[in-house]
């Protein structure tokens, strides 16, 4: 129960946090930009700009922490597993956006169902695996080291896999990694090897 209520506070943070980011992107950076050039004909020291993507990091390893704190018994970070991290995944996914279609539903791996359904909303494997990816990095930079990090761990990877599979299945949806197309080498000649050697 206490666990569920960690999750909850993190998970509408991070609700908060992804509402609010687009409606307001546009307008802090105009805000802040023009506060750094009034501080700066000031002649006041300005700290550098954090961009969005820090910025969305620092949020989320601040979720995680809460987390933590109110997990019961709490946990500290060095207690901290892969299997606390796969309870903070699966629990989010009740504020997740994403339709998931349950097998046994008519528009199961249809894209763009055409008629509301059941199916529970989850949390997009993109979303999670973007998440995942900045607590990796957030955890090391806080003094975590690479080999007990809990972000990284097998256990969490097979997850974002499963997760991913069942989506796109579900969905309709392939996640499929687009191959990049090679620009076809152009070899150039010289004067010489064009006409033979004079």
């Amino acid at each position: 129960m206490a666990a569920a209520v960690a999750a909850a506070a993190a998970a509408a943070s991070l609700s908060r946090y992804n509402n609010n980011n687009n409606n307001n992107n546009n307008h802090s950076s105009t805000s802040t930009t023009q506060n750094h050039q009034n501080h700066h004909q000031l002649g006041l020291e300005v700290p550098p700009v954090m961009s969005r993507y820090e910025s969305q990091k620092r949020r989320d390893w601040n979720t995680f922490g809460q987390y933590l704190k109110n997990h019961r018994p709490p946990l500290t970070l060095s207690r901290c597993s892969g299997a606390h991290v796969l309870e903070f995944l699966r629990y989010l996914d009740q504020f997740g956006k994403t339709k998931v279609h349950t097998e046994s539903c008519p528009f199961f791996g249809h894209p763009n169902p055409p008629a509301p359904c059941p199916c529970p909303l989850k949390q997009a494997w993109g979303s999670l695996d973007a998440l995942i990816g900045r607590l990796r990095a957030a955890f090391e930079e806080n003094g975590g080291q690479p080999e007990t990090n809990p972000f990284g761990v097998r256990a969490v990877r097979l997850y974002l896999r499963e997760v991913r599979d069942a989506q796109a299945k579900a969905r309709g949806i392939g996640y499929d990694k687009k191959k990049r197309t090679r620009k076809p080498h152009i070899t150039t000649t010289t004067d010489s090897e064009a006409y033979g050697s004079i």
